[in-house]
């Protein structure tokens, strides 16, 4: 039976809050309803004191996205990051040297003749990547001489003790004891640079299957809690690991992709059901959406109150 619930609007002012706004769209429909409830279930799974699990994909990291994920491990507003590479390599490399903002619609064949790479409306000048590579491959030898194999989540806290810098996300992980888990840590640049040395050290090993303390996690936590930015393998490996415990008791999705090609990164919370990655019992919602446009007004909202 559907619950009787009017739609109804608010009244803007100045003086509106941005919780208030949040909590106001709970009756507007749309995606501005399921914002609401995202806000509603953030609250209830920190009163609750669920392990919070954040996952994004490198592009949030590309963009200002980043400075907020470093407020929020500082803050310690969650207990587990999982990602991809990219973000890590990116937020490496933003320590020292920023990305810059262009245009959808600039001329691609002009941007590589400059030796620019573009991400949406972000441009990645590529000495940054020339930077990661003579930053990069000390700490390797350094992590070399101490022994041969590593964890994905021991190179990314290594990493964040090499920085020193309040908008980096692994800086404030490392220092705070936050675990980051990267299930792909052989793609993208790094990727490049561990194929690199390991050309004069093939004895050196990132194994994947050591970082069984996340499985742990999942299995001594009471409750556990999932904010989910976008697809790809940071999301599977949230949601995937969570079945040993009967799946999340709590899911905030937020992704811009459709769900009707039947891949996972479009797929809503309620598919994650079917699996037991997301218990039947849970609080749980799928915003649709620009994350980057969402998650900071959901946070912004959460921190108010």
């Amino acid at each position: 039976m559907v619950k009787e619930i009017e739609i109804k609007g608010i009244q803007l002012n100045s003086d509106l809050s941005i919780s208030g706004l949040v909590e106001g769209m709970e009756t507007f429909g749309l995606q501005a309803t399921n914002l609401s409830k995202a806000l509603t279930i953030l609250r209830k799974m920190k009163k609750d004191k669920a392990t919070v699990f954040l996952t994004f994909t490198s592009n949030m990291v590309s963009s200002g996205m980043r400075e907020i994920f470093a407020q929020i491990a500082k803050e310690k507003l969650v207990d587990v990051i999982i990602t991809t590479v990219g973000s890590i390599e990116e937020d490496f490399i933003k320590s020292e040297m920023p990305f810059l903002l262009g245009s959808f619609d600039l001329n691609d064949v002009e941007l590589n003749k400059k030796d620019i790479n573009r991400i949406g409306n972000i441009l990645v000048p590529s000495d940054r990547y020339i930077w990661f590579e003579k930053k990069i491959q000390p700490i390797l030898k350094e992590m070399y001489s101490e022994k041969k194999i590593w964890a994905p989540c021991d190179i990314t806290k290594r990493m964040g003790q090499k920085l020193n810098d309040d908008n980096s996300f692994l800086y404030w992980s490392a220092k705070n004891n936050i675990p980051i888990f990267c299930q792909a840590m052989l793609d993208g640049a790094f990727g490049l640079q561990v194929y690199m040395f390991k050309q004069d050290h093939k004895d050196f090993v990132i194994d994947d299957t050591a970082e069984e303390s996340l499985s742990q996690i999942v299995l001594t936590a009471d409750k556990t809690a999932a904010i989910v930015l976008g697809g790809g393998v940071a999301k599977h490996h949230t949601i995937g690991v969570n079945l040993l415990r009967g799946g999340l008791d709590y899911a905030i999705y937020i992704n811009s992709t459709d769900p009707y090609d039947g891949s996972l990164s479009g797929a809503r919370t309620n598919e994650a059901v079917s699996w037991n990655k997301i218990n039947k019992e849970a609080n749980h919602v799928s915003v649709q959406g620009d994350a980057s446009i969402l998650f900071p007004l959901l946070l912004a909202a959460y921190l108010q109150k």
